[in-house]
């Protein structure tokens, strides 16, 4: 069996009694970065031996998993933090094992987009979410410009390193909207900010920026 297994985003109450189960019980964690789970685990006192299983390693360390999963090992995915698949390359393995007619599970639980949605303020009837945008500038632009009609709530991530540039992206060719900025979310320093992308991107100017973000803006008027 193959568990897809929800994380907390950052508080670590923030997980189900199913899933501390399922983490216990399986052979092997799948783990996008090690270190990041090895917290996790340690907190609930979980011994289940971690391997990683990360973006430049996924071809290789999937076959491998995919062979242990063969002989009846269970093994459960978890990402840094929220649901693995979503933005990250959880989705190969999940795919692997499907391919290959493993059984597969999920253990839902919290992802950032989500929670981040609901904190916004904004129209939650029909949305779309678009990830991380792209870092260089011309297709990040370009990607923009073709969201420019899009009449649903729309959803982002970005990184503290690329923050002020794609607001600023945003504002210029998206007319200045207002854009919900999510970060630290379920924290102790979580922010929850509502301005115009222009303000927010002044605001970064002035302020180093830190954590990962979600933006959530509405061009419906």
């Amino acid at each position: 069996m193959f568990y897809i297994v929800s994380t907390p985003i950052g508080n670590l109450k923030d997980i189900t009694i199913r899933a501390l189960d399922v983490l216990k019980e399986v052979d092997l964690i799948a783990a996008e970065d090690t270190r990041q789970t090895r917290k996790l685990t340690q907190h609930y006192g979980i011994n289940t031996p971690l391997t990683s299983y990360f973006e430049h390693n996924k071809f290789k360390k999937g076959d491998f998993l995919l062979s242990l999963l063969k002989q009846g090992q269970k093994i459960a995915l978890v990402s840094d933090a929220g649901t693995p698949g979503i933005s990250d390359p959880g989705y190969h393995l999940i795919n692997l094992a499907i391919q290959n007619n493993i059984p597969v599970t999920a253990i839902p639980g919290p992802t950032a987009l989500i929670t981040a949605l609901s904190l916004s303020g904004m129209p939650t009837h029909k949305f779309v979410f678009e990830g991380f945008l792209s870092p260089k500038q011309a297709a990040r632009r370009k990607r923009l410009q073709e969201l420019s009609g899009e009449q649903r709530t729309i959803i982002l991530y970005e990184s503290p390193h690329r923050i002020k540039k794609c607001l600023h992206d945003i504002s210029e060719i998206l007319n200045d909207p207002l854009v919900v900025c999510a970060r630290e979310l379920t924290k102790k320093f979580e922010e929850i900010r509502r301005e115009k992308a222009s303000v927010l991107a002044e605001h970064f100017n002035r302020n180093i920026p830190r954590g990962e973000f979600v933006l959530i803006l509405n061009l419906c008027p």
